[in-house]
């Protein structure tokens, strides 16, 4: 009787064990994942049911926050028998479930085309009530270095100091920076210090045989990649040399620009003297109408101010010498002397002996009949030859006839 007690007593021991238990979820597998960016991940979640398990299973993963400020977001899903794989937008199409049955008690999920927002804390969860059961997985995505970019920084002239620089723009850290030698012996320099953290190759005191070439392999825990850089340590530049031929060309440039800028005002001088010259010869023109013949080549040599004050002292004097006409009955012509039409009344022959020249019509003013400026000399008149009518006109001057006039210098 005790023994059979004791046997009841054990089957209702493990019966009410397996309902305390229910569902269980197996512990077994990684709990942190680390991936590169682009590649697949596997988040295991097995799970067994328990003989009292009779409800509906609904598995959920969930991506948990790192802010608690922030809210829980739900990956994908499975409830009544039907699986919601497009539950979170920026994993649409790249999560599902490894298994196409989850019932079986495989709830374990698949992740393609990671990416570096993919990290994080994944909650796996599953309910067949009255079993409840979960686990926590870690992922990490990590994004392996692009390839670095290796320059040299300083000078690489012999006797100077210089460094090898490799950077990537983009890797998860830690990063690690490596420099070696591809070239003769494939060892760093004696007096190269290398900063695998910054990725700087330090060179001090450079010499010729550090030319050579250079490898930089920039890496972390999910990726390698590298650069090469051509170094080629030079001779000093003779800086004196680069002056003086730099101080030389400089003064052959102002030399030139001089020359140019004296040809200029030489020209524009010479201009400008041509056309006082013809200010002056339009001066002697227009007074001319009231010279003699033969008196007009002589004037002309003069000075523009000197002929002018000749020329005006001549006028005065010629209007005071001619007398007025004996006759006023005449004809009015009209003649002018810049084209060819002038006011000008006609002679009769009783009055043109009154016209004849008088002596002193045929001499040139001396100083002491006009007043002349002290800084004026007058040029010598030429030869007493007579100048020819042809070149009288290709000169500019215009034969005129004088009219008679009154006293008061009215025209007759």
């Amino acid at each position: 009787m005790e023994l059979i007690l004791v046997r009841m007593c054990a089957l209702l021991l493990i019966v009410f064990t397996g309902l305390v238990r229910g569902l269980d979820i197996s512990t077994s597998g990684e709990t942190f994942v680390e991936k590169a960016s682009g590649q697949s991940a596997m988040l295991e979640c097995r799970f067994n049911v328990a003989p009292g398990d009779s409800g509906p299973l609904d598995i959920e993963w969930t991506l948990l926050a790192s802010d608690n400020q922030k809210e829980d977001k739900v990956v994908i899903l499975y409830a009544g028998d039907r699986s919601y794989e497009d539950y979170y937008p920026p994993m649409k199409g790249r999560v599902h479930f490894n298994a196409a049955d989850p019932k079986t008690g495989d709830a374990s999920i698949n992740l393609t085309g990671l990416k570096s927002t993919d990290s994080g804390t994944y909650l796996c969860k599953v309910k067949k009530a009255p079993g409840i059961g979960s686990r926590k997985m870690q992922l990490s995505v990590m994004v392996r270095p692009s390839k670095p970019r290796c320059y040299t920084e300083g000078s690489t002239e012999e006797g100077k100091d210089f460094s090898l620089r490799c950077t990537s723009s983009e890797g998860t850290n830690p990063m690690k920076y490596i420099w070696d030698r591809t070239t003769e012996t494939k060892i760093l320099p004696a007096s190269a210090m290398m900063d695998s953290d910054q990725g700087i190759l330090r060179v001090k005191n450079a010499s010729t045989s550090v030319t050579g070439t250079y490898r930089c392999t920039a890496k972390n825990r999910v990726g390698t990649e590298e650069c090469f850089l051509q170094v080629k340590v030079t001779a000093p530049v003779n800086t004196a040399n680069i002056i003086a031929g730099t101080i030389t060309a400089i003064l052959l440039i102002l030399i030139i620009l001089a020359i140019i800028l004296f040809c200029c005002y030489r020209s524009h001088q010479r201009k400008k003297y041509e056309k006082e010259i013809c200010n002056e010869i339009s001066k002697c023109q227009t007074f001319l109408i009231f010279i003699p013949a033969r008196r007009q080549t002589s004037l002309c040599f003069m000075a523009s101010q000197e002929a002018i004050s000749i020329f005006t002292a001549l006028d005065l004097k010629l209007r005071e010498d001619v007398p007025p006409p004996k006759s006023r009955v005449s004809t009015a012509r009209s003649f002018t002397v810049g084209s060819q039409r002038s006011s000008l009344g006609s002679m009769s022959p009783s009055n043109l002996h009154e016209y004849a020249l008088k002596p002193q019509y045929d001499k040139i003013p001396t100083a002491d009949e006009y007043e002349r400026p002290s800084s004026h000399n007058p040029l010598p008149p030429p030869s007493g030859a007579r100048m020819a009518g042809p070149n009288l006109s290709r000169m500019g001057a215009i034969p005129v006839m004088v009219p008679a006039q009154n006293r008061d210098g009215s025209i007759v």
